[in-house]
């Protein structure tokens, strides 16, 4: 793959996309900022700027020019200079991200709507929503992050809030791309696309390799690292400018694989303080092998300047087959390995068949084929009407989705022995039995949301309709050719109504309050009669700009009265994905944004500093013990596990037409791994942290630059989590550097 990306370097022409890109924002914001609202893109929520800061809840959008200032390939970092964002690390790349908007539990992202172009994109956002597959945030052309009150427009999850990651679009005329890098652990990115708008057509072709040696060392000296290839392709036809009903048709391809040799096995104390880097010689045959499938349909039809119906079809596939180590058997007594991890003196004699430093007997290491399939498929569609009147501004958006998805495991284990640190195969499991069922959802969902501006004041009331029936066929241990020996069914339904109200008052161009109240809702699991999370959120802020200084200011609550908690091999359980009540929790917090320039008024240099910081306070309002010790005994009083209580991003960058630097740090604060008060027990400790990345480009032309990141650059060594089983180590210091072509 080196090899031939050096090729491409040297010998392909190169497009830009972007440029054309850059000027339509510019044009979009141009015309948003003279009029009082659009109807913007059909599969972004913002779009831009001015129209996230001009929402009556809170919202951000990162821009096109925010993401080339790092072009970071992990989610995580680009969505750290977001206020309200939690998140824990697990693999140091962002392959896997455990997202949390607002205090939602962060496990797999289980807990948000996850989108791309305005499409629901975990594997199975109902049945199964862990986000095992997630979008490659390299190949991104935007990112829009809702949170707060008025988004009733989109669910599921409707807690904490969501986040559309906008795909490279169709430009608008003949240009494209090439942007290559090569670095540390020999870790290379190569980004390529190009596209062009003629007449009535438009196409944009696209493909993304992201791979990399890994940052781990295992004992053998096997590859610890992935590599992922992306391809996204998209062809739109459309009327003719003069013609009296406009429509457009867009059908977008998109493709990827990815193999890495992940594992869920980490590090003891002792091992992380001596050799943080290091990986077990257990966890050698640990590897994920992944597939995933998108095809989608966009066709907009323009009534009139006032009027759009938009509608999407969508058909999402997933498979994956994560091949990694779970239990370990010493002397017949069989531990799970986070167990073994976690009580090391304990169990020494299995520790150190994981360490491969005893010789084992046969069928010592279990090692789990995860494997699943996943389908999520539907069909929605939104109609958006707005007029004026006398010193008002009205519109109507009523929008329905009709959704079907379903998680398909087929497991088995199979046995290894440890001699002298080489795991040797030593027995095949019987397949599907470690996992033999399908778990479904059909749901239909509709809201309304109708939007009132009058003079200086904007309000947005909404409601949601949820109606899911939720499904499970078990076919059990014995049935590999499911034929219902031991079929066992089981059903669940919900019917659900989720109202929210916005406000937004400005009370001079630069000052405006805006809050808002909504009902949180995420979806219950296939058990019978289980309730649904539900919640009720408040947020209250501010938006300004003093001085050249601007800012927003949010102070929100949710208040919960049933939180589910969720059984993930991620965070140390079975992985059956059961739920388990919590009960009632309080989350508040602030969040706090601000942006100034200190050369706004130079010609030549602008050098912008941006400060984010938010602070969460989580706190159980009931006791109870959780199912399998998840988050241990619960006390009333008791903090949420995996919430960081501050945290902040500052970021620094001079910016001159032939260059640009850009420095960034985050400092993530410490959290628990299970519920508790007070300070936090060492072994249930994740230590805060402060990392900086920087980022440098220099443009020798129009046509050409070249890049420099430097990931991690004080070089901290740092735990980040202390699941799926031990400590893991965040990224080390890292150095890239690239060219980009444009043309």
């Amino acid at each position: 793959m080196k090899a031939n990306f050096i090729l491409v370097l040297l010998f392909l022409s190169s497009f830009n996309l972007t440029n054309a890109q850059d000027n339509t924002t510019k044009k979009l914001n141009d015309s948003i900022q003279g009029l009082d609202e659009v109807i913007i893109n059909a599969n972004k929520i913002f779009g831009n700027k001015y129209v996230a800061r001009h929402r009556t809840g809170s919202a951000y959008y990162i821009s096109p020019k925010e993401l080339k200032k790092f072009n970071y390939t992990d989610i995580n970092r680009v969505l750290r200079s977001v206020p309200g964002v939690n998140f824990y690390e697990e693999d140091g790349f962002g392959l896997r991200p455990n997202i949390s908007l607002r205090g939602t539990s962060p496990e797999r992202s289980s807990k948000i709507s996850l989108m791309e172009d305005g499409v629901l994109i975990a594997p199975a956002p109902y049945s199964a929503p862990a986000a095992y597959y997630f979008p490659s945030v390299a190949r991104m052309q935007a990112v829009e992050i809702l949170k707060g009150s008025s988004q009733v427009q989109y669910g599921p999850f409707t807690t904490g809030g969501a986040i559309n990651m906008i795909s490279t679009q169709i430009p608008d005329q003949f240009n494209g791309q090439v942007r290559g890098s090569l670095g540390s652990f020999n870790t290379s990115n190569l980004h390529v696309k190009v596209g062009d708008s003629k007449d009535q057509i438009g196409y944009m072709v696209e493909y993304l390799n992201y791979n990399s040696d890994g940052f781990k060392d295992l004992p053998n000296d096997d590859n610890t690292g992935f590599d992922i290839n992306e391809v996204v392709a998209k062809f739109k036809v459309f009327s003719s400018q003069d013609a009296s009903l406009k429509q457009a048709l867009e059908v977008k391809f998109q493709y990827s694989d990815e193999v890495s040799n992940e594992t869920y096995l980490g590090l003891t104390e002792q091992d992380f303080e001596s050799n943080p880097f290091s990986r077990y010689s257990g966890s050698q045959e640990d590897e994920m092998v992944a597939e995933h499938l998108q095809l989608m349909l966009t066709h907009t039809l323009d009534f009139t300047k006032n009027f759009r119906i938009t509608t999407n079809g969508y058909y999402n596939t997933f498979s994956r087959n994560w091949y990694k180590l779970d239990d370990v058997i010493f002397n017949g007594n069989k531990q799970k390995i986070a167990n073994v991890i976690s009580n090391p003196d304990t169990f020494p004699d299995h520790l150190e068949i994981l360490q491969g430093q005893i010789n084992s007997d046969a069928d010592a290491l279990l090692v789990k084929a995860n494997n699943r399939e996943y389908t999520s498929k539907g069909l929605q569609t939104k109609f958006d009407y707005h007029w004026y009147g006398d010193h008002t501004f009205h519109d109507i958006e009523i929008g329905a989705r009709y959704h079907y998805d379903e998680e398909d495991r087929f497991q088995w284990e199979d046995g290894y022995n440890s001699i002298d640190g080489k795991m040797n195969l030593t027995s095949f499991g019987p397949r599907g039995a470690q996992g033999n069922r399908i778990s479904s959802a059909t749901a239909f969902a509709s809201y309304a949301m109708y939007k009132l501006k009058y003079k200086n004041l904007t309000l947005t009331p909404g409601l949601r309709y949820e109606n899911i029936i939720l499904k499970r066929k078990n076919f059990g241990s014995n049935d590999p050719f499911r034929v219902g020996i031991d079929l066992s069914e089981r059903e669940n339904k919900i019917d659900i109504l989720i109202p929210g109200i916005g406000f937004n008052y400005a009370f001079i161009k630069d000052i405006s309050i805006f809050g808002g109240i909504h009902k949180g809702f995420s979806p219950p699991s296939n058990q019978p009669d289980q309730k649904a999370e539900e919640s009720i959120n408040y947020e209250l802020g501010s938006r300004f700009v003093i001085s050249g200084l601007r800012g927003e200011l949010i102070g929100f609550y949710n208040d919960y009265s049933n939180l589910l908690g969720s059984d993930l091999a991620a965070t140390g359980g079975t992985g059956s994905l059961e739920q388990f009540n919590a009960g009632e929790v309080a989350v508040s917090g602030i969040e706090l944004l601000l942006n100034y320039d200190f050369l706004s008024n130079n010609t030549k240099f602008s050098l912008p500093i941006t400060f984010g910081y938010t602070f969460t306070n989580t706190e159980f309002l009931n006791s109870f013990g959780s199912e399998d010790d998840l988050w241990g005994e619960v006390t009333a009083g008791d903090q949420l596990p995996y919430i960081p209580r501050h945290q902040f991003n500052t970021m620094i960058s001079l910016e001159h037409n032939n260059y640009e630097i850009n420095l960034s740090g985050r400092f993530n604060g410490e959290f628990r791994t299970q519920a508790g008060s007070g300070s936090i027990p060492n072994n249930e400790l994740v230590a805060s942290n402060f990392i900086i990345d920087c980022s440098a480009k220099y443009h020798f032309s129009k046509s050409l630059s070249i890049t420099g990141n430097i990931i991690n650059a004080l070089n901290k060594t740092y735990a980040v989590s202390r699941v799926p089983a031990g400590l893991r180590p965040g990224h080390p210091f890292g150095a890239y550097a690239g060219l980009e072509f444009r043309f």
